[in-house]
């Protein structure tokens, strides 16, 4: 039976600057800057102990077109590795890691083939015969805007046919919009798998034919949460099965805290401590953003260690030399306090006009669009999608509520 196993990893962000963390402990935050490459270090292992036949990497290798010395280097050295074992790479460069950009340019080893700016097909046969089509492109420049799935198209003369697309799916994301394509356009190709990359959420567009986004190998922020990681991928013709593998160092997670039943500090440290080891990975470190909420509002001295930051202090003494870390980065907190608008509204016509307000404020974009302008902020924002927005929305109301709470007493 004809079969080929291989690694798909994509968005792998080499070098990234982890932005806003340098408040983290000296070796924590070195960690976290090296958290990339030890991310392309497990990809690398897993190639090695699994002994797939090639591997795949769709794009965004780097972080920026200007990539550094430190970065090619380390990719080079965990390429080199592959070659010694004859594991060939197939590999795109995407908006991030364009060709138009402008860096010292390294030799790469003989096993490693990259995709140029026109779609192109790459032959890859096995010792015994399995032939494989590889088809791709790399993006020339950052903004690629044009459908250049149509440029793909089958050719005869192998067994499998793998596409290989870095690029956004219609209506699945706020990511930039480049080299779009709708599902359709990608099932009818006749392609035995789809190695896509872009996208930093794992997600699986489709079963039949496998068409799958691994997400990114580490995250780099807090909207970067949970597991991150790889697929092996096992094709044949039988069919096709994949496992996704775990290779981030760091993971990012938020966690609400449910906090109705703290009656003094001890509860609250006890609370916060349970969860931290409840999210404690052998082996991982982990950034966690706390969310306490239904504190009471006659705990004025808890709210108080939150807002100065001294909850934070006490949570991480322990933790910055900890091989497993748990790093509470942030920790934030709302009170108890009824939400319902209609009790609200009994109480006079002033919580009816200020309902009235702020949905009127349903879009937000308007009052936000001179912070996503600015030109240097811009350079780190993403833009919001529905559920952020109505997530402010919600967050605005509710902090408007308990200020007005506040003011009663």
């Amino acid at each position: 039976m004809k079969a080929i196993k291989f690694i798909h990893a994509a968005d792998l962000h080499l070098d990234s600057p982890m932005v806003g963390l340098r408040h983290l402990p000296a070796q924590l935050f070195k960690r976290l800057q090296e958290s990339t490459f030890t991310a392309l270090e497990n990809i690398i292992n897993a190639a090695i102990r699994y002994e797939v036949d090639f591997v795949i990497l769709a794009g965004d290798l780097f972080d920026g077109e200007d990539r550094s010395i430190r970065a090619q280097s380390r990719l080079m050295k965990e390429l080199g590795r592959l070659s010694k074992r004859d594991i060939p790479v197939y590999l795109v460069h995407g908006n991030h890691d364009h060709l138009g950009g402008s860096w010292v340019k390294m030799s790469v080893p003989e096993n490693v083939h990259v995709f140029l700016e026109n779609v192109e097909t790459k032959f890859y046969e096995k010792n015994d015969g399995t032939a494989v089509h590889l088809y791709g492109f790399s993006y020339s420049k950052r903004h690629v805007e044009e459908r250049m799935i149509d440029y793909y198209e089958r050719e005869e003369g192998a067994d499998f046919h793998i596409g290989i697309l870095h690029g956004h799916y219609e209506g699945s994301s706020q990511h930039g919009k480049y080299a779009p394509f709708f599902l359709k356009d990608l099932t009818s190709k006749r392609f035995d798998y789809w190695a896509l990359g872009h996208i930093h959420q794992r997600l699986v567009l489709s079963e039949q034919p496998p068409i799958i986004y691994p997400g990114n190998p580490q995250g780099r922020n807090r909207k970067e949460q949970d597991e991150k990681g790889c697929y092996l991928v096992d094709l044949s013709s039988a069919g096709c099965s994949t496992k996704f593998i775990n290779t981030a160092d760091i993971v990012w997670k938020a966690v609400s805290v449910d906090c109705g039943q703290v009656r003094n500090y001890d509860d609250l440290y006890k609370v916060c401590r349970d969860i931290m080891e409840e999210t404690r990975q052998k082996g991982k470190g982990t950034l966690l953003s706390l969310h306490i909420k239904d504190l009471s509002l006659t705990l004025d001295s808890l709210t108080e260690i939150i807002e100065n930051g001294e909850l934070l202090e006490i949570l991480n003494d322990e933790e910055k030399d900890e091989a497993s870390f748990v790093w509470v980065f942030k920790s934030d907190y709302t009170e108890a306090i009824d939400t319902n608008r209609d009790a609200y509204k009994e109480q006079g016509d002033f919580y009816s006009d200020l309902f009235s307000a702020i949905d009127r404020l349903e879009n937000i974009d308007e009052p936000l669009e001179p912070l996503f302008q600015h030109s240097s902020a811009r350079r780190y924002l993403s833009q919001l999608s529905a559920d952020e927005k109505a997530e402010l929305l919600n967050q605005a109301e509710k902090t408007i509520l308990q200020l007005l709470h506040k003011s009663s007493f």
